[in-house]
């Protein structure tokens, strides 16, 4: 039990009894509390302009811990995860975030947008203070992007329990406030936010069109960043976009962006953008480089000629590496079966499964 514990801890720590009280620009807490409620259809009347803080009230079955392991982690650490939260007795519905202890800022541009639609960014930041910059409302009203921030989200919070479940729950809230256009709804961040924000638009393809990458990101085909199942990823691949925005002086994330493009190549994904920070360092963006990025990506997709056939080579990779493990196994050899199946779970993901599965349980 103590060791199912101690594996549950990892990736589902027990939030904090309270969230820290939240100051941003000098404001304290009790200045201004929105609280958005439960409510059948978006109202014309909300709220527009800078609201911080905002208290939300409406869970998601997005954020429930059984839809985060499907989405977020390799099939073979998944199925392990469920058989452990099955044991421990907990709900596979429940959720790690009690969202009245929770507060966001949020800013909505004054004019929605001729379409009638909102764009919307959520945003993750490196530190726990949510602020979003007074110098982005500009360029937020131009696109007509609404911009939504947890606090308490910060690179010290756990991934899995806090900031990846406080993300969705701060799009499920927006959208049930206001008319949000799904073709330009991203996701964000900066520096650890980033890469938090990578691992959302890979597993939640099918809420977030694209993401924005400032300073900071992952290789595809890793233990962080493994494919998920072959529905999510093909909407990954067909209709996300991702932009990265780095500062040209800051040479180690330059390098892991690179890294990062490589990887998703080798991987059939090819809607990958750039946006220059020139003199930059490791911060976030300016004005100018959000102004680009945002018009990176609302704009109109082209076709991939070569999908196809990179698809296939992947199709008869994963196929090569599953049948070595398979002789592997035929040869008696369960020990380096077991090392190769792991691999291969981490570099294909979803993309293996279900042969991945069904080939650990004859280990």
């Amino acid at each position: 039990m103590r060791r199912v514990q101690n594996r549950m801890a990892m990736f589902f720590e027990i939030c904090r009894s309270l969230c820290r009280l939240v100051r941003s620009h000098g404001w304290m807490l009790a200045t201004w509390v929105i609280v958005f409620q439960h409510s059948a259809s978006c109202s014309a009347a909300a709220p527009t302009g800078l609201q911080n803080p905002v208290v939300f009230s409406e869970y998601s079955a997005l954020a429930t811990n059984a839809e985060l392991i499907d989405r977020l982690f390799r099939p073979l650490l998944a199925q392990r995860l469920h058989t452990e939260i099955a044991a421990t007795g907990q709900s596979a519905d429940a959720q790690s975030v009690d969202l009245a202890h929770e507060h966001f800022v949020l800013y909505v541009p004054g004019n929605i947008p001729a379409s009638g639609k909102y764009g919307l960014l959520v945003w993750i930041a490196p530190m726990d203070d949510a602020v979003i910059p007074p110098r982005w409302f500009a360029v937020l009203d131009k696109y007509g992007v609404i911009c939504v921030m947890a606090a308490g989200s910060g690179n010290a919070a756990n991934v899995f329990s806090r900031r990846i479940p406080l993300a969705l729950l701060g799009y499920a809230n927006v959208a049930k406030a206001y008319p949000i256009d799904p073709a330009r709804t991203y996701i964000g961040g900066l520096s650890g936010g980033s890469r938090v924000a990578l691992r959302i638009v890979l597993g939640f393809p099918d809420v977030f069109d694209g993401a924005l990458l400032n300073a900071g990101s992952d290789m595809f085909g890793s233990a962080a960043l493994s494919p998920p199942k072959p529905e999510l990823f093909r909407q990954f691949e067909e209709g996300a976009r991702l932009v990265y925005a780095t500062g040209s002086r800051d040479e180690e994330h330059l390098a892991m962006d690179a890294h990062s493009r490589e990887s998703a190549r080798k991987l059939c994904i090819t809607d990958l953008q750039t946006v220059e920070m020139r003199g930059r360092g490791h911060e976030l963006l300016d004005t100018a480089a959000l102004d680009h990025a945002l018009a990176a990506l609302s704009a109109p997709r082209e076709a991939d000629a070569g999908r196809t056939s990179c698809r296939e080579q992947r199709a008869r990779e994963i196929d090569t590496q599953l049948r070595r493990v398979q002789a592997l196994i035929d040869a008696g050899d369960k020990r380096e079966a077991q090392s190769r199946l792991q691999e291969v779970d981490e570099h294909f993901g979803g993309l293996a499964a279900p042969r991945s599965i069904e080939l650990e349980r004859g280990l």
